[in-house]
């Protein structure tokens, strides 16, 4: 699997750095957000470093898909029952922050802090 030594994600990945996991699978991890915009607000990140949505490619299709759905589990699970918020911020100019792909998914009562 590939990884960046030097990416904060690959690290929460191989454990280096400790975060509030909701999930983990084979694939992907899901974890609280340090700083968040809303009452809710985790990251799903692949296992697998991929650094922006635009690296990647057909092959990784059904991982993207399969983060998309954990969205919808992740929130009924962890208590939001009127909606949530999706978003991937891709390159400098979408906002990105940290070069490994990641989701935001942000729920719960309104207003929030940002968004």
């Amino acid at each position: 699997m590939s990884s960046d030594p030097n990416c904060i994600f690959c690290k929460i990945v191989a454990g280096q750095i400790p975060a509030r996991k909701v999930h983990e699978d084979e694939d992907l991890i899901a974890f609280h957000d340090i700083h968040p915009w809303a009452p809710v607000h985790v990251l799903v990140i692949p296992k697998l470093h991929i650094a922006t949505l635009s690296d990647a490619g057909p092959e990784h299709e059904a991982l993207l898909g399969r983060m998309l759905g954990l969205a919808p589990r992740l929130m009924r699970e962890l208590g939001v029952t009127n909606g949530f918020r999706t978003l991937v911020n891709t390159g400098k100019d979408g906002g990105q922050e940290v070069y490994h792909l990641h989701m935001h998914v942000m729920g719960g009562p309104r207003p929030w802090a940002r968004g």
